[in-house]
């Protein structure tokens, strides 16, 4: 159930309206807005009588039945997008946001030269895996604390912020240099680690499982909202379809879905998407065209030798193209970039 509140009112009132609902045992979210402001009642509302508050309350306008099981992120009770800022970043403004870096962090020169290479192409935010879920357990896994440790002397360096995978509730400690916490595809249904990372006071990026519906991605959403984030950003990042000529199949309608469906930032990543370089910038202008608010893409300085997922890389080059063709679109589009 979401309250619409009368315009002016105070923050007090607002705070004292809150409490008196949290003290009958439900939960509230405070969603502020262009047009209003909104109080969400999280909790069994099936006994709450609307219009007895609606009457009796001075600062309620009017209320509603949210019927999403996701409440936070549904668009009913935030109706204006969630903008993202990190430093000087900001994720969700109408812009087109570009994330980029390797998959896996290797050396100190590797993450350095790269992100170097892509803030001069225009990316905003550095991204590098520390720690590799891998379907084998014989592949390369990651450095760990050490590729952690690369990536903050990597925005030292650049000033770019940084964004990294987290595996377990255990790691949390470790991620305090970190600006946007990632929750990967195989962790999107990890409802402990999603609560955990919820109360981590950053920025978190969720990507879509890659047999999830959206309603199950919102819901994943819901539950890091729900323990005190209210900066989510999704990912969709190619779902498994019996296609089999790419790595997985890009949902690019599920943009379109979840622009309509919710009030959080939408990026896409079609380097996991496709896994083949080659077809990385056709849906990396797909995504600036369907409006997604950026893309998560890979980039290596030696794609041949990468220790994780070279082949569907971008090297420096082909990412200062792409880069270029973008940056021609937002022109058009009137969007920063």
């Amino acid at each position: 159930m979401v309250f619409i509140l009368k315009k002016g009112v105070s923050q007090s009132a607002v705070q004292e309206f809150r409490k008196d609902w949290e003290s009958k045992g439900f939960s509230t979210i405070w969603a502020p807005g262009t047009d209003h402001d909104a109080v969400c009642l999280i909790g069994n509302t099936s006994t709450v009588d609307m219009d007895a508050v609606v009457y009796t309350n001075p600062i309620v306008a009017y209320a509603r039945r949210v019927t999403e099981p996701y409440k936070a992120a549904s668009r009913t009770v935030h109706e204006d997008n969630t903008v993202i800022t990190i430093g000087d970043v900001t994720i969700g403004d109408g812009g087109f946001t570009v994330i980029a870096g390797p998959c896996s962090v290797e050396t100190e020169d590797q993450i350095t030269t790269i992100a170097r290479l892509t803030k001069q192409s225009g990316a905003k935010i550095l991204r590098g895996g520390a720690f590799k879920p891998r379907t084998s357990p014989y592949s390369f896994q990651g450095l760990g604390k050490e590729g952690l440790a690369l990536l903050s002397a990597a925005k030292k360096a650049t000033g770019l912020p940084i964004v990294t995978e987290i595996m377990n509730q255990t790691q949390t400690p470790l991620f305090e240099d970190v600006d946007i916490v990632q929750i990967g595809a195989r962790n999107m249904q990890n409802y402990d680690l999603l609560k955990e990372v919820g109360k981590m006071g950053k920025p978190v990026l969720l990507k879509r499982g890659l047999s999830s519906s959206i309603d199950e991605l919102l819901m994943s959403a819901e539950y890091i909202m729900s323990s005190g984030c209210s900066d989510v950003i999704l990912c969709e990042r190619g779902i498994r379809t019996f296609e089999t000529s790419t790595r997985n199949t890009l949902d690019i309608s599920a943009v379109c879905v979840l622009k309509e469906k919710t009030h959080l930032p939408v990026i896409i990543d079609p380097s996991h998407a496709c896994g083949i370089r080659s077809y990385v910038p056709a849906l990396s202008k797909a995504a600036f065209a369907v409006g997604a608010d950026g893309l998560l893409v890979e980039v290596h300085n030696d794609p041949a030798h990468a220790l994780c997922d070279g082949a569907q890389s971008l090297d420096p080059e082909q990412f200062g193209n792409l880069m270029s063709q973008l940056k021609k679109y937002a022109q058009i589009e009137n969007r920063s970039i």
